[in-house]
């Protein structure tokens, strides 16, 4: 995710609160962007977990592991 897309999810956010609000076209944008962020932010968080060790007090170390759905 580009600055430019972050100052864009803003820039929509600010004028969806003014009095003119969104054109169809841009709550399309909107909505497209913010999904984009989202995906990146579980896309981060994800990545972090995957190279996270969890240290016992006997000093090992284990590697966190996924949870089966």
């Amino acid at each position: 995710m580009t600055q430019q897309q972050l100052d864009r999810i803003n820039a929509l956010a600010k004028k969806a609160k003014g009095p003119e609000g969104l054109t169809p076209q841009e709550q399309e944008e909107q909505q497209a962007l913010r999904r984009a962020y989202i995906d990146a932010y579980k896309r981060s968080l994800t990545a972090q977990l995957d190279h996270t060790y969890i240290q016992y007090p006997d000093g090992t170390r284990r590697k966190l592991e996924r949870k089966k759905p």
